[in-house]
C-alpha cells in the first residue's frame, strides 16, 4: 500500500527561496504509470465516526489526502491506520474503503483521480 506521510518529508525551499514546499510526489515520479490518463476528478469528503466508504473500486488512479482525523484505509485486502498529513495512493480497479478509527470522530480527506487512458466514463453514485 502506497500510503506517504508529510511526517516523513523533508521541506525543499522554492519559489527563489519564498515557499517551503513538501514532495509527497515528485514532479513526474509518477508519469509512467498515469501516461494517456486525464483528471478525472477533485473533491473534499469526510466520513463521519461509525460511517464507512463502501468497497468499491474503478480505473482511476485515485489519491486521498488526509486533512483531518484518522481512519483504517483498505486496498485490495491490505489495511493500514492513516491521518492527518497522509497521501494514499490507490491503483487502478482495486478495491478500496476507508472507515474512521473512532466510532465518535470523522475522518476528513481531500481527493483527486488520474483516469486511465480510454476508460469509460464512472458512475461514482452507484459503487
Amino acid at each position: 500500500m502506497d500510503v506517504r506521510s508529510i511526517e516523513d518529508v523533508e521541506p525543499v525551499v522554492e519559489h527563489n527561496g519564498t515557499v517551503p514546499v513538501w514532495w509527497l510526489v515528485n514532479p513526474r515520479e509518477m508519469k509512467e504509470i498515469t501516461d494517456g490518463g486525464f483528471l478525472e476528478l477533485v473533491s473534499e469528503f469526510e466520513v463521519a465516526g461509525g460511517g464507512l466508504v463502501d468497497p468499491h473500486s474503478h480505473p482511476t488512479h485515485e489519491f486521498y489526502y488526509v486533512t483531518s482525523g484518522r481512519g483504517l484505509m483498505t486496498i485490495d485486502g491490505e489495511e493500514r491506520e492513516i491521518g492527518q498529513g497522509d497521501l494514499v495512493h490507490i491503483p487502478p480497479d482495486k478495491v478500496h474503503s476507508l472507515r474512521p478509527v473512532s466510532e465518535h470522530a470523522p475522518i476528513h480527506c481531500f481527493c483527486f483521480a488520474v483516469g486511465v487512458k480510454d476508460s469509460g466514463p464512472v458512475d461514482y453514485t452507484s459503487h
